[in-house]
């Protein structure tokens, strides 16, 4: 992009990024509406990143600045929260990993923080008002986009709870990504034309204008194991999208880890312009961390009946304290995978693409 499209895109930025990196920054840290409604019609995905590990961050970063490529880092509530999550990192700790890394790595492309899943799974007074604090945390710290997800609930209710949790996004000015029909691989329930239709219509009638819709399409959250088949119903979601377009909202496929590049690659085809991958970046630090204390973590979920990627806030302090090859050994394999991923969601040279439209500068 050019010296007058990257000033422009500076202006841009949301005012509670700029209270954490300071306006003479030049760090490109977007407003993710201003990025989906861009490029809305444009046949790539945005690749939103969870990482959980953060020491795959600088590979990742890597590989959109050599691809010129927007990207997107996002933890959810499980992974990020008041408490820590079971990362054991704070909204305000993940936003410093990042802006920090981003400094180091020199890196320029525009890029998004996002809360992921702020889920909603029993439509109680506790609860929602918890994920209200969290929000205004996460906003405080710095996030420039939230996705809501009350899909664990029955239709009415989840409008109403994403109806309320959505009004301080919206009076922010800041991309807002809504869920319906809960992510539970090809076995699960699939979200349908009516149910996405209604959802949506009745959020817009209420003055909630989402950017990006989570549906049920076959996909699962973590990995796929040995010889599971992995089923997405793209026609279905093409069906979906062609449906809520009119009101200015795509798609946000949930649960890529393990799907074939080759089907990715259909993925912006039928309406997908957000690609979330997270459980993959867990396997590249697993896969480099040190053999002991890999060991130990995998020890620890086996004696807890766990998910290992619970053991990471049982072990960050060891986790952040690996040697520097082993650091370098995660970045490097983050960075050849990103550039696999970013090739597969056609998002290569998304970043001077946005530029343009933004600026109206060819």
């Amino acid at each position: 992009m050019t010296d007058s499209q990257r000033e422009k895109l500076l202006a841009r930025r949301p005012d509670n990024i700029l209270n954490i990196i300071g306006e003479n920054s030049q760090l490109l840290v977007m407003n993710s509406k201003d990025i989906f409604d861009a490029i809305i019609d444009d046949k790539l995905i945005i690749m939103a990143c969870n990482a959980r590990i953060p020491l795959v961050i600088p590979g990742i970063m890597r590989a959109a600045e050599e691809m010129d490529s927007i990207v997107a880092f996002e933890l959810a509530k499980t992974e990020a929260n008041l408490s820590g999550g079971y990362t054991g990192q704070t909204p305000k700790k993940y936003v410093e990993e990042i802006i920090n890394y981003a400094w180091k790595e020199r890196f320029s492309m525009p890029f998004f923080i996002h809360a992921d899943h702020t889920t909603v799974k029993e439509p109680t007074e506790d609860v929602v008002k918890y994920d209200e604090d969290l929000m205004n945390a996460q906003y405080k710290a710095g996030y420039t986009s939230f996705a809501i997800d009350a899909s664990y609930l029955e239709l009415e209710y989840n409008i109403a709870v994403s109806i309320r949790l959505a009004v301080p996004v919206i009076e922010w000015g800041l991309g807002l990504e809504v869920e319906v029909g809960e992510i539970a691989g090809s076995a699960g329930k699939l979200t349908t034309v009516g149910e996405a239709v209604k959802f949506i219509e009745a959020l817009n009638l209420a003055g909630v204008h989402p950017n990006l819709l989570a549906i049920s399409n076959g996909s699962k959250h973590g990995n796929y194991a040995p010889g599971e088949e992995i089923h997405i119903d793209l026609e279905r979601t093409l069906d979906i999208f062609n449906s809520v377009r009119k009101w200015n909202v795509s798609i946000a496929q949930h649960g890529i880890t393990g799907t074939p590049l080759h089907l990715m690659g259909k993925f912006a085809d039928h309406g997908i312009r957000k690609g979330n991958v997270g459980t993959i970046w867990q396997n590249i630090s697993h896969k480099h961390f040190p053999a002991d204390l890999f060991k130990q973590m995998t020890e620890w979920a086996k004696i807890n009946n766990k998910d290992i990627k619970y053991a990471t806030m049982q072990f960050k302090k060891d986790i952040d304290s690996i040697p520097e090859e082993n650091k370098e050994a995660i970045a490097g394999e983050a960075y050849i995978v990103a550039k696999e991923f970013f090739e597969a969601f056609r998002s290569c040279g998304s970043a001077t693409i946005l530029a343009e439209k933004l600026t109206n500068e060819p």
